[in-house]
């Protein structure tokens, strides 16, 4: 359903579904119901003002009945964020799509506490682009190319693309060369296949029994040696992955699956305790390129991350 309120300040207006029944009278009950303990003051200025909109973008007042609206739109009130120190460089503009390099530890769309410091809001206000969607999303430790609508028009032709899997990318990661202690050798390349599931309540991503959902396919590219804090040398390798499927954190899942977790993963194999963002050690993990048939040009077309991996060899 398309917002009656036009984006700001790089940010949709938030929709919100009243109920069909209960103990309140108007909506703007329900919505003192919910928030009224946060910012009562605000809530009744916003009717006042009749920055509180429903369905066509009429706005409401403080009388308005609860059952007159099924959705109504509002700006949410933004907390002041700290810009990221890291940045996005656009790799290609056109008519219909944005493709751009993201970074380490910059979320591809607001949620939680970032919401001006996504990469979406950020290309909306700095290239003036209200009507800028990412395609597909990289989690925030995940950097590369990051594909982009400019244009409603044909979006939806860049939509089918993706919903049919007719694009192809790939990922690249650092890993150690050999699996950790108890698990398997692995001989690449190989293809990892199981059945993956999320819930929003739950940060990590579990493998379950069932139909495979989620399939991988892991080559080595290289091995190479480090040196440790201790002074010993650790083997390395750099890992080309070819995700057939689009899970979340499908690639960290199945790296840990075979002893292989991704340099700097804090959540696989192991979830480590919630520590502020350490910008010297980002995911070892780059979304290298993506290939597709233009649905406009016809022509095939593939873009390719300029950025390295801090810890993969020259």
């Amino acid at each position: 359903m398309q917002s009656p309120l036009p984006v700001r300040d790089g940010v949709n207006a938030t929709r919100l579904r009243l109920p069909d029944e209960g103990p309140w009278d108007t909506a703007m009950d329900y919505m003192m119901h919910r928030w009224g303990h946060i910012d009562p003051q605000g809530i009744e200025d916003r009717f006042d003002a009749g920055e509180i909109v429903g369905e066509g973008g009429v706005p409401l007042d403080r009388r308005t009945r609860l059952e007159d609206h099924t959705f109504i739109w509002y700006y949410r009130t933004l907390p002041p964020e700290t810009r990221l120190p890291v940045e996005l460089s656009i790799l290609h503009q056109d008519h219909h799509i944005l493709v751009v390099d993201k970074p380490h530890f910059l979320p591809t769309t607001p949620g939680g506490t970032y919401i001006q410091e996504s990469a979406l809001v950020r290309l909306r206000n700095q290239l003036n682009l209200p009507d800028l969607i990412p395609m597909h999303r990289l989690d925030r430790m995940t950097a590369g190319i990051l594909l982009l609508s400019t244009n409603p028009e044909t979006r939806g032709k860049y939509q089918v693309l993706f919903e049919k899997r007719q694009v192809q990318k790939e990922y690249e990661c650092v890993s150690a060369a050999e699996p950790a202690a108890g698990h398997p050798a692995v001989d690449f390349p190989v293809v990892v296949r199981n059945r993956m599931t999320k819930s929003r309540s739950y940060l990590l991503a579990e493998v379950v029994d069932g139909e495979p959902n989620a399939e991988t396919r892991i080559e080595r590219l290289k091995t190479f040696d480090v040196g440790t804090s201790a002074g010993a040398q650790e083997r390395r390798a750099l890992y080309r992955l070819e995700p057939h499927s689009g899970k979340t954190h499908q690639l960290r899942v199945h790296m840990a699956s075979l002893g292989l977790g991704i340099v700097n993963d804090a959540f696989y194999p192991d979830l480590l305790d919630k520590a502020p963002d350490d910008y010297t050690r980002p995911l070892q993990l780059l979304a290298r390129g993506i290939r597709f048939v233009d649905p406009i040009t016809k022509q095939p077309v593939e873009y390719r991350s300029r950025l390295q991996l801090s810890e993969a060899p020259a």
